[in-house]
């Protein structure tokens, strides 16, 4: 404690009210500085080919360094001895550091992100357990907009350690539904009711081309899969209207979707 107060004194000693005045000017026309920096760093920004996420970090570590460069001037101004200060920081940096580890390693996982490009604003993502539309990023985190309209927050680290799954990067989706029919039900009615189910369903891309197949063979029935596709916006209006599709197609051809069932013997002694 008494060498942090021997420096402290050593740092402020030479400061005046002049100075103090001298320095209110420097900071008034230090903040003018950095906003016409700024607007000017914005437009040639706008005018570049760079990811919109990417001109926006740019924008926000060019404002960290003027707000810096910004400080020395003042502090200069004051006639502070700035290896003193140096000094200063170095008692304390030890606790910043350890304090804004996590925030480091988000902000070089922002930097991983915006450089490699797995996804782009507004795609569908899975990351972690975590899945929805990309909404923003910032130097800390990644939010996503769940299908269910939850705010996800999702730390950089985390985006540029984990495995992710982008749903919209190729421009399709496949769609994938199961549905079981009795095993008296012939094969090929099925696949024509299954088929008929996916002619009636919007939205449902012709190429790759729509496909059926007998998937399993289960307890009660046999099960079928119906694999389409269609464009990611579309993807869960497409599957909730095929399951409906598939249940009216197969009570128009008479096929049986069988349930699960219980059949209990009662046996009398004697």
């Amino acid at each position: 404690m008494n060498d942090i107060a021997n420096i402290l004194q050593t740092v402020f000693h030479n400061i005046s009210l002049e100075r103090i005045c001298g320095a209110l000017v420097l900071v008034a026309v230090s903040l003018v500085a950095v906003r016409l920096f700024s607007k000017v760093a914005r437009r040639l920004l706008a005018q570049s080919k760079l990811d919109g996420r990417m001109q926006k970090l740019l924008l926000q570590g060019l404002k960290v360094l003027l707000y810096l460069l910004a400080s020395i001037i003042v502090v200069g101004s004051l006639g502070i001895d700035m290896s003193s200060l140096v000094a200063l920081l170095s008692v304390l940096s030890l606790g910043a550091t350890l304090a804004a580890e996590d925030i480091l390693a988000n902000i070089a996982g922002g930097l991983v992100v915006l450089s490699a490009h797995p996804f782009a604003i507004g795609d569908y993502i899975e990351v972690s357990g975590a899945a929805g539309t990309v909404d923003e990023v910032t130097l800390n985190y990644t939010k996503l907009i769940t299908p269910d309209g939850q705010l996800v927050m999702l730390p950089n680290k985390t985006m540029a350690d984990s495995q992710m799954i982008n749903y919209t990067a190729l421009g399709r989706r496949r769609v994938t539904q199961t549905i079981s029919a009795s095993y008296g039900a012939p094969t090929e009615a099925v696949k024509a009711a299954c088929m008929q189910a996916v002619a009636a369903t919007e939205q449902i891309l012709a190429d790759p081309a729509p496909q059926v197949f007998l998937s399993a063979y289960q307890q009660s029935g046999i099960a079928y899969t119906v694999y389409c596709w269609t464009e990611p916006p579309n993807y869960l209006a497409v599957r909730n209207a095929l399951t409906e599709h598939l249940r009216d197609a197969f009570t128009q051809a008479g096929l049986e979707i069988p349930f699960e069932r219980l059949d209990v013997h009662i046996q009398q002694d004697g």
